[in-house]
């Protein structure tokens, strides 16, 4: 299982301060051999490919991932200029994490339909996929989309498209037309008896390759109160699973009741158990959030530097 680190928000930094520290986590990860960085889209908060972009010259090898974007907010074919731009940026080393996202963000936030995700997803991807092809011509027309465009950025190809896939038809599309999926609040067993099963047989069927299985996982170095508090405070600050149907019919699957109960927590033994379990589920890539503890801006980034201290320990595999 290779390791990676996923980004999120920072709001104890200063605005000016954010963007430069996802920069320099990229470089510290990348020169501590870790095999991925996942860069998350989140609403109102830095945009994931454009930083990749920034990313890419301070790093060498390290694979770059955003983690996800949610497709309603660009067309196909300008995600596919912006993509390969990017590629070019990162010396072929983007992988692109897409998904429908949820209600709250598309309708609520965003104000545009959230009607049929699944289908828009499967359609979208036509487009996307032929324009991401290299040079030439994407000719693609379905029922959502009639596109006749011309696509002359770079011939650095493949790019990689993961999906964010919860449910049965999303994992049909990740196993058959895409490189496999990024997970959130997915435990061990739904992973071992849900999704692996369903995007390996779909991926079989279409004659691919094996589907790479991405879990983002929350970790944190913990002892006496941090630990006994550590599942509320995930629930609190990474959100809870009852926003979101789509999470909720994940959590059926597997044990887990909210992403409190994915969390990796404890001592280094305790954290690389956790982790182990994850690959032996069939887990490919994990991507570990680390989730910063304490009352104060001081205690959370202390806390920050200890999980990542253990962290950089196991990298690049585990």
């Amino acid at each position: 299982m290779r390791l990676g680190l996923m980004l999120g928000s920072d709001r104890d930094l200063p605005y000016g301060e954010r963007l430069p520290a996802w920069i320099d986590h990229a470089r510290t990860a990348d020169e501590a051999g870790y095999a991925s960085m996942w860069i998350t889209q989140i609403p109102g908060y830095l945009d994931a490919l454009t930083a990749i972009a920034l990313m890419g010259p301070q790093t060498k090898q390290i694979e770059l991932a955003t983690s996800v974007v949610p497709i309603q907010t660009r067309h196909p074919v300008a995600m596919a200029q912006q993509v390969l731009t990017t590629q070019i940026a990162c010396g072929g080393r983007v992988s692109l994490g897409l998904g429908p996202s949820h209600h709250w963000v598309v309708e609520d936030q965003l104000g545009l339909p959230y009607d049929r995700p699944a289908h828009l997803v499967r359609t979208y991807l036509e487009v996307l996929s032929a324009a991401l092809e290299g040079p030439g011509n994407v000719d693609v027309e379905n029922d959502v989309y009639r596109v006749h465009s011309p696509m002359n950025v770079t011939d650095i190809t493949p790019t990689p498209i993961l999906l964010a896939a919860l449910g049965p038809v999303m994992l049909q599309l990740a196993g058959a037309r895409a490189s496999g999926t990024i997970l959130w609040m997915a435990d061990e067993r739904a992973i071992a008896e849900y999704i692996a099963p369903r995007l390996t047989s779909a991926a079989a069927d279409a004659g691919r390759a094996a589907p790479r299985i991405v879990a983002g996982v929350p970790v944190a170095v913990c002892g006496g109160r941090e630990l006994e508090t550590v599942r509320e405070t995930a629930n609190d600050v990474l959100g809870h699973a009852d926003f979101s149907p789509n999470y909720m019919r994940l959590l059926e699957h597997g044990d887990a009741d909210d992403v409190g109960d994915v969390v990796a927590a404890g001592d280094e033994d305790a954290i690389v158990e956790r982790l182990r379990r994850f690959r032996d589920a069939g887990v490919t890539d994990l991507a570990a959030r680390i989730l910063p503890l304490g009352d104060d801006p001081d205690a959370r980034r202390a806390s920050r530097l200890r999980t990542r201290a253990l962290l950089d320990t196991l990298a690049p595999e585990l």
